[in-house]
């Protein structure tokens, strides 16, 4: 019997128009939940740099008993109800985090199944299998009721190899996660209950989740979720994902906020390197002293002076910037000093110049590092004395002015090559703050991909529903050579490329960039790792002879029989491929010119082309 075709979400939401504001079990179709391949799709591992994905979210393969002996040592420093409550709110921000990349990947699907790509979404994880025995919502009506049963669960063991069967339940940071994932999915609050547990001697784990209202009293529960702590997490943390809000504050709405002007400079990260700079900055903005952005090109160096500028006790007053790679060595002076009326030619009116204009403010000097030796001596002694003089003037003007500056070279390589003034070098350098490159801080990529991705659809009008699980994986892996600028022009080039509701590709933002040869693993049907781009296990094309060679059949995409026309389209397909679509790379791994491949590859998807 044929199995039927296996319908997708899309095509349900084209079929039902929207997202279903309720459902219940009777609406759940199992076949249409994302499957655990689909959600595989959004795993995959780096370990060149030691890192493992899912989907933006970075994550990490413990061991389970040294998850159970961080938990013991916890009860034994702690106590039991201080640990409970630590595993709880852990297990919530993980629930809003699965919720969150729910949301992401599947954004008009049915709302039942969405609801249940979470119980998959933490079997995958290791963590519980999950069985839906009953539960019913109504969004709009703000009600929700579950029964669901908790099978092999992790926490359990570990809890029963310490303390045996006790008289209280122990899944305490599966429950926080049950909460923090339906809450973030239902915009109320939604408390689970576990009614049965294997650490008190049952077989399987039973819990009972249900909107707030209806479990009457539930001090008790947020006992443990409303820690004082876990209601102050900033934002800082990681981003503006739902989890870091007070949960009483929860809401309906989860749509993505509409860009703001004050989005163009944001900084935006959660790695160490960028929560190192930030904290740096934090600390040297309540002080008058000189600032010095390094880093190479595109790193964010004016976003952080504008930060600092916002966080000091001069926020009210002017940010001045200045490039100084792009005033002439004519005008410079000029430009940060002002002019008198006939200083010279064409000087028909008197001009403030930058420090002026920043009085009271911060001055940003941008590519300091370009100055001349002659611009930097004046430059040097207007810092040294606080007080300038217009170009033609007599008279001494005293300035207040914080000078934060920024430079892409080494600038103790300028001073010893005599291109820079070793004096100035150290009236600057007062408080230097190091920019990484983009490269070195790529937890900080899904964050920005995802920032730039609302900023650019609303700047340009266009709806992408995301990124592909292949575009996620290129862009963790490439280099940026041009940092958060490069990062900032690909996500803009895949807005506009990609059509309006689908997601954005690999060849919707890479056109010429050299993509690195070295792949990401995913997780194959099977289990296995695999290096292929989409998550399968294709066979490559030398088995395929081999094959053809031993009589047997299946070469073709839909089953053909082994064939030269069948093995030339899988060989320009799979060199179309493994080049992100770009032909002329194509052309070049198997020796012809473009146009010869384009032609082959047209007369190979579409016979009659070449005819």
């Amino acid at each position: 019997m044929a199995k039927p075709p296996r319908i997708s979400l899309a095509e349900v939401a084209r079929q039902t128009g929207a997202m279903l504001r309720r459902g219940d079990s009777g609406h759940y179709v199992d076949a249409q939940t994302p499957t655990l391949a689909d959600l595989t799709e959004s795993l995959f591992f780096s370990p060149g740099d030691g890192r493992i994905w899912l989907n933006d979210q970075r994550m990490l393969l413990m061991h389970s008993s040294a998850m159970g002996h961080m938990r013991r040592e916890l009860i034994d420093t702690l106590g039991t109800e201080r640990t409970r409550g630590l595993l709880t709110r852990a297990g919530y921000v993980a629930g809003a985090r699965d919720a969150q990349l729910v949301r992401e990947r599947w954004p008009q699907g049915e709302a039942a199944n969405v609801f249940m790509a979470g119980t998959r979404l933490h079997a995958l994880e290791g963590a519980v299998k999950v069985t839906p025995l009953s539960f019913a919502f109504d969004i709009d009506g703000g009600t929700y009721e579950g029964e669901f049963l908790w099978e092999h669960s992790s926490e359990d063991d570990e809890h029963i190899s310490a303390y045996g069967i006790g008289t209280e339940p122990a899944c305490w940071s599966q429950v926080g996660y049950a909460t923090g994932y339906v809450t973030s999915l239902f915009g109320q609050l939604v408390i689970f209950r576990e009614i049965e547990c294997r650490s008190m001697g049952a077989s399987a784990c039973r819990v009972v989740g249900r909107h707030a209202a209806a479990w009457g009293d539930i001090s008790e529960d947020l006992r443990y979720l409303e820690a004082k702590d876990f209601r102050r997490l900033g934002a800082a943390q990681a981003g503006s994902a739902d989890e870091t809000r007070p949960l009483a504050d929860m809401m309906a709405s989860h749509a993505p906020a509409a860009a703001t002007s004050d989005d163009r400079h944001q900084i935006v990260g959660a790695s160490s390197a960028f929560n190192s700079a930030c904290h740096q900055l934090a600390r040297v903005a309540a002080t008058r002293a000189t600032v010095l952005f390094t880093g190479e090109s595109g790193v964010g160096k004016e976003v952080f002076a504008r930060r600092l500028h916002r966080i000091s006790a001069r926020a009210e007053q002017p940010f001045v910037a200045v490039n100084c790679a792009a005033i002439p060595e004519t005008l410079i002076e000029s430009e940060l000093f002002g002019v008198e009326r006939g200083a010279f030619t064409g000087a028909s009116q008197s001009r403030p110049g930058r420090f002026e204009r920043a009085d009271g403010g911060t001055l940003f000097l941008d590519e300091v590092g370009t100055l001349s030796l002659v611009s930097q001596g004046k430059l040097l002694r207007a810092l040294q004395e606080g007080e300038v003089e217009r170009v033609g003037g007599t008279r001494t003007l005293r300035v207040d002015v914080r000078v934060v500056a920024a430079t892409n070279v080494d600038l103790q390589a300028e001073v010893r090559g005599g291109r820079f003034r070793e004096d100035l070098y150290y009236r600057l350098n007062v408080y230097p703050i190091h920019l990484p490159p983009l490269r070195e801080r790529r937890d900080d990529v899904p964050l920005l991909m995802n920032h730039f991705l609302r900023r650019e659809a609303e700047r340009h009008g266009r709806h992408p529903t995301g990124f592909t699980p292949r575009a996620v994986r290129a862009m963790l892996h490439y280099a940026f050579p041009g940092n958060i600028r490069e990062l900032q022009n690909l996500i803009e080039r895949g807005v506009i490329s990609a059509e309006d509701g689908a997601a954005i590709d690999v060849a919707h933002m890479f056109r010429r960039e050299q993509l690195s040869d070295e792949a990401l693993l995913a997780i194959g049907a099977h289990g296995t790792l695999t290096t292929a781009k989409d998550g399968s296990e294709p066979r490559p094309l030398l088995a395929l002879l081999s094959g053809a060679l031993n009589g047997s059949t299946g070469g073709g995409a839909g089953g053909d029989p082994f064939s030269l026309e069948a093995l030339e389209r899988r060989l320009l397909n799979e060199a179309a491929e493994a080049e992100h679509g770009n032909l002329a790379a194509a052309a070049r791994r198997l020796g012809l010119t473009r146009a010869q491949f384009a032609y082959r590859l047209e007369r190979a998807r579409d016979p009659a082309a070449g005819q």
